[in-house]
């Protein structure tokens, strides 16, 4: 063929599978180029990695009081005379119309008043329920949100709204984005560790996808403890095994995964490295931790411990807060048994006693230690419950619950946000789980809208692309 056609006909020939075929190699390299980018600084937080905090931080760490299953606002921090007054008549119509409800959708609604009184503490005078006189002996130091909304009505689905803001499995949860923006401030345990507790009746399971890691690296996922006997199962060498023969064959095996990772980027073979290094570390670190012995008796009968590692609430108060001054960076305590569908009146002051003094004294504890300043407190749960009568208890409800926060620059002896007369719904300074999520972020000097991970193409965050907000009527 003529030379000058040849070059014609190349110059001419942009058919998809010739450029498919001509550019592979160009693409290749643009991805390696990505690849060895992250590659070169996967060690550094991703805010570090950006360049920064956004604005000066607040908080250090948080710890989560999750009250599994969804406690009554309106026999805790919500109290309604008029819902009280309309006990046993018809719930109005005009509520209800029109929303969704749960297992009460299509039957006959009758108010439920409480069973239980409230007292004025604090001085702001903020009214907490009988049920909790520990939390009302803090409540110069909280803050009560009143007019708490969610989108998910069933206990998982709504377990993971709260912690991911999203139903849809694969989300990071809000630990997990919390590790991923700033790291851990400890070597020697995980970063974001979750325990659970439960009281003496049926409750619902809390799935371990609440604290996944989701599309982020597994490394920054929740690592559960167990409540009762060994909180790490396997953590010491096997009989017969020294540490130096355990610490050869480490050392062997990372060399082996530092070969691998050197000829295949995958943040997994960075998450296995560290995780057999971490491993060995708490084999020294796992029982000094759980070891209560020099705590003093006065701080034990504070948060209500009988037996340390009991698996009680309390019990887990305490090590948490233990966890918390060895520098781990978030903590998940679920206590299970609020889902009082029935015999409210007698189940739910069980709930209330196995969880209110602890709760009040690891306030106190912290602060009394220089930490609460920068350590962020959270108490509440998925939902609240409805003020019409289920039967001898209440159903799921997601248009009103009540939460309280301290520490970490959040406006102390504080009351944000209220409900209708009944209770049904927020009406004023309403704050939506994803605002909850901005306000966690702000407290750590994290901007939510600029703080992202690329998936699939897109760029998520924690608080999703739906309208959010900071609550900045809560903070001091």
């Amino acid at each position: 063929m003529n030379p000058l056609h040849l070059h014609n006909a190349l110059q001419n020939d942009w058919s998809r599978r010739t450029f498919l075929k001509r550019s592979f190699a160009g693409l290749g390299g643009i991805a390696l180029t990505q690849f060895a980018e992250a590659k070169s600084d996967a060690s550094l937080p991703m805010i570090q990695q950006q360049g920064g905090l956004h604005f000066p931080a607040k908080a250090k760490r948080v710890i989560h009081l999750c009250m599994a299953g969804g406690p009554s606002h309106l026999e805790s921090f919500d109290p309604k005379t008029e819902l009280t007054k309309l006990n046993g008549q018809p719930f109005p119509e005009s509520f209800t119309k029109g929303q969704q409800l749960a297992q009460l959708q299509g039957s006959k609604l009758i108010a439920r008043g409480s069973f239980t009184g409230f007292k004025k503490y604090g001085k702001a005078g903020i009214e907490i329920s009988d049920l909790f006189p520990y939390i009302g002996g803090i409540a110069d130091d909280i803050c009560v949100i009143r007019s708490m909304v969610t989108e998910q009505i069933n206990h998982d689905p709504a377990h993971a709204f709260m912690n991911s803001g999203s139903i849809l499995k694969g989300r990071p949860s809000m630990g997990s984005w919390l590790l991923y923006g700033l790291g851990s401030d400890t070597q020697n345990l995980p970063g974001y560790i979750v325990m659970i507790s439960r009281g003496g009746f049926p409750d619902q399971p809390i799935s371990s996808r609440q604290w996944s890691a989701g599309f982020l690296p597994s490394r920054f996922q929740g690592v559960q403890f167990q409540s009762k006997g060994d909180a790490v199962h396997y953590v010491g060498s096997p009989q017969g095994v020294c540490q130096s023969t355990q610490r050869q064959v480490i050392e062997e095996v990372q060399r082996l995964n530092g070969m691998l990772r050197d000829h295949h980027y995958d943040p997994e073979i960075d998450t296995r490295i560290a995780q057999y290094e971490m491993a060995f570390r708490m084999q020294s670190s796992i029982p000094e931790l759980t070891d209560m012995k020099g705590e003093p008796q006065h701080i034990l009968d504070m948060y209500g411990v009988k037996q340390p590692g009991d698996g009680s609430f309390a019990s887990n108060c305490l090590l948490a807060r233990r966890m918390l001054e060895r520098g781990v960076r978030f903590v998940q305590l679920y206590h299970r048994g609020w889902d009082q569908h029935s015999n409210i009146e007698s189940v739910m002051p069980q709930s209330a006693k196995l969880t209110d003094q602890a709760s009040a004294a690891l306030v106190k504890d912290l602060k009394q230690r220089g930490m609460l300043e920068d350590t962020l407190v959270i108490w509440g749960g998925e939902f609240g419950r409805t003020p019409m009568g289920q039967g001898t208890g209440r159903d799921h409800h997601i248009k009103a619950f009540s939460i309280w926060m301290a520490g970490a620059g959040i406006k102390p002896g504080h009351i944000h946000g209220t409900t209708d007369e009944l209770g049904y719904a927020a009406v004023e300074d309403t704050v939506h789980v994803r605002d909850l999520h901005a306000t966690l972020l702000n407290r750590f000097g994290i901007d939510h809208e600029r703080f992202t991970k690329k998936f699939q193409g897109l760029d998520y965050r924690l608080t999703g692309v739906e309208p959010s907000k900071v609550v900045k009527r809560i903070l001091a």
